[in-house]
């Protein structure tokens, strides 16, 4: 589904990823794990293309993203939702409404410029917020609700505008540990029954350990580690820590 050859990112100075290559299968759960400095967010940006590569190749489906560079980029923004610590939202609005605009690349502009929606797509958006498990917060405003369910609004507006792959930076950090579960849980069965494909950046490894399909360790701009979702031995984590 996803193909990345010898990405290079490089500032002044400085290599941030160092010819990183792999590939990526449909509904597959990456957990994207490492220290501090590593590049682990930004070779999340790199892939949803919110930043520039210094060099590489990058392949979805059978599109080359570089050599079809609008084709391409326009993939990306359709079929890749990029996920935030703190997703952009808009807090004076509903739950149902933030799904219903999603992205400004996304949204039809005469929805963003009349507000309007179809039967079709209110049905549709008010299934996808109770495949998350929000169905009773959709007419309460993004302000009233708790960080994990807005983690949760972030996923439902990214099913709804057609995401393939989610892309998250930290989806769980800050949250308390029922909101943690919930979320890890809510992408682990969107991998299952969806088929689809979620790469995340995850700082606690005993939770990529107990939800990821597959578990990818980054240290200084390189993959040191790739292997199946399971408990990491002690030399792997020495690998990627040390």
């Amino acid at each position: 589904m996803m193909k990345v050859d010898k990405l290079l990112k490089k500032i002044p100075e400085s290599t941030i990823l160092d010819h990183i290559s792999l590939e990526v299968e449909e509904g597959e759960f990456i957990a994207i794990i490492g220290p501090s400095g590593s590049g682990k967010s930004t070779f999340l940006k790199c892939l949803a293309m919110r930043e520039k590569w210094t060099s590489g190749k990058y392949m979805v489906d059978d599109t080359d993203i570089f050599a079809n560079k609008f084709a391409g980029t326009r993939k990306i923004r359709r079929e890749c939702a990029y996920i935030e610590q703190s997703p952009t939202l808009h807090p004076k609005k509903t739950a149902l409404k933030n799904v219903l605009i999603g992205q400004y690349h996304q949204t039809p502009l005469w929805r963003m410029a009349t507000g309007m929606v179809r039967s079709d797509d209110y049905m549709g958006a008010m299934d996808t917020i109770e495949q998350v498990g929000l169905l009773d917060k959709a007419k309460l405003k993004i302000e009233q609700l708790s960080g994990g369910e807005r983690q949760r609004v972030a996923l439902a507006r990214a099913l709804v505008h057609g995401a393939k792959v989610i892309l998250a930076d930290e989806p769980v950090l800050g949250l308390d540990p029922k909101s943690v579960d919930s979320v890890m849980q809510q992408l682990q069965k969107l991998c299952r029954e969806q088929r689809i494909t979620v790469i995340a950046v995850i700082q606690q490894v005993e939770l990529a350990e107990r939800y990821a399909s597959r578990l990818i360790g980054l240290s200084q701009g390189k993959i040191v580690v790739d292997v199946k979702g399971r408990r990491l031995m002690q030399a792997e984590k020495n690998k990627i820590f040390n």
